[in-house]
């Protein structure tokens, strides 16, 4: 959208300042990149605009993060911002808009009575989600709240912070196929985006990997390498990913041959990884391959292995999910399913920004597609 024609202020008027109404007499500006007089007070919109060369309104737009702005000048804008000084009148400005410039991050599990956290933050996958939803909503100064909701109790405080005002939307990251957390924000008609395909079918956009093509790479990739006697661990098959991943590594095998392909489940974490790989080598002692549904269980099936004096990729190619950079680092270095987690939350942040924008947009899903990173491991 153009720019509006008037780019000076008034001598005296009637100015919204972020969002406020206030009488304001005349007053001098700075020049272009000047600081501002000793005892003037704090930078202006006034100011910001005419460092920037662009009118008041323009300031007024970027500043409340509406986004029919040009991304050149809000890229002008911003560096003016920061060359003023200006800060934002936060509250001010939701009073206007309606809106707080926060949003909460969930990350989010199902309660299961004696059993420790279903989040495992030392996945690097977290750490990948956070800063891909950082890099997209940081432009739009919006801010992430971060809120673990593994309890009704939990649950219930994202549910109020969302209906009290205090944030705009939900970016919701579930660890569980059972978690009631996505089916409880369509319910409240509370603006949300989940990472990966919910546990059942519900009207919410999502952000998701074509999983199934991921797990036939990886499947074609053992039977390139030789492999004829090949095993999977899965995560758990109440997680719609999980399911995709050993199905479609079964049906990818079973084109080439290979009717039955032993599993072991696991949770995602390393230690799962090692439990389902002893278990398999307990059954199948002639295994030559295995296809892991994450990166960590790969790295635990690989710890197995080595302690069971089984060389890795001597003596079974190994083969994880994610394309983690504890994969990348390990000895050997893991091949891995690739899933671009930091793209697939950007675009997480940005349906989102279009629902708050948009509360009658329709429901949306975004699928990225698989690519194979081949390292020693496989």
């Amino acid at each position: 959208m153009a720019d509006d024609p008037a780019d000076a202020p008034p001598a005296a008027a009637a100015r919204v300042h972020a969002g406020t109404l206030e009488a304001t007499p005349p007053t001098g500006l700075p020049v272009a990149g000047a600081p501002r007089a000793s005892g003037s007070g704090a930078p202006t919109l006034e100011d910001v605009a005419r460092v920037a060369g662009v009118s008041r309104a323009t300031v007024s737009r970027v500043v409340n993060g509406q986004r029919r702005v040009a991304a050149e000048i809000q890229a002008v804008v911003r560096e003016a911002i920061a060359t003023t000084g200006y800060v934002p009148n936060l509250a001010a400005r939701s009073l206007v808009t309606r809106r707080t410039g926060a949003v909460i991050v969930v990350v989010s599990g199902a309660e299961e009575q004696g059993k420790p956290s279903t989040i495992d933050f030392a996945d690097p996958f977290f750490g990948r989600v956070v800063g891909g939803m950082l890099r997209a909503l940081r432009p739009h100064a919006v801010d992430p709240i971060l809120m673990l909701a593994e309890t009704d109790a939990d649950r219930s405080r994202v549910l109020s912070s969302l209906r009290n005002g205090n944030a705009d939307g939900a970016l919701v990251v579930s660890t569980r196929g059972d978690d009631p957390m996505p089916g409880l924000l369509v319910e409240a008609g509370l603006p949300a985006v989940v990472f990966a395909r919910p546990g059942r079918p519900i009207p919410l956009s999502f952000v998701d990997v074509a999983n199934r093509d991921g797990a036939r790479l990886a499947a074609e990739h053992l039977v390139t390498r030789g492999c004829r006697h090949v095993a999977a661990i899965s995560g758990p098959l109440d997680v719609p990913s999980a399911q995709d991943r050993l199905s479609g590594f079964q049906d990818a095998m079973a084109r080439h041959g290979q009717a039955f392909v032993p599993t072991a489940g696991g949770n995602f974490t390393y230690e799962s990884g090692v439990a389902a790989m002893t278990a398999l080598l307990d059954g199948y002692g002639d295994l030559d391959g295995v296809f892991a549904s994450n990166d960590l269980m790969a790295l635990g099936a690989i710890q197995a292995l080595q302690t069971a004096g089984r060389r890795v990729p001597e003596d079974v190619r190994v083969i994880g999910f994610d394309d983690s950079s504890l994969g990348a680092l390990s000895r050997p270095a893991l091949t891995s399913v690739r899933q671009p987690i930091e793209e697939m939350a950007a675009e997480m942040a940005r349906i989102l920004l279009d629902t708050i924008a948009d509360p009658g947009r329709r429901v949306t899903s975004t699928i990225f597609e698989p690519t194979l990173r081949i390292r020693a491991s496989a």
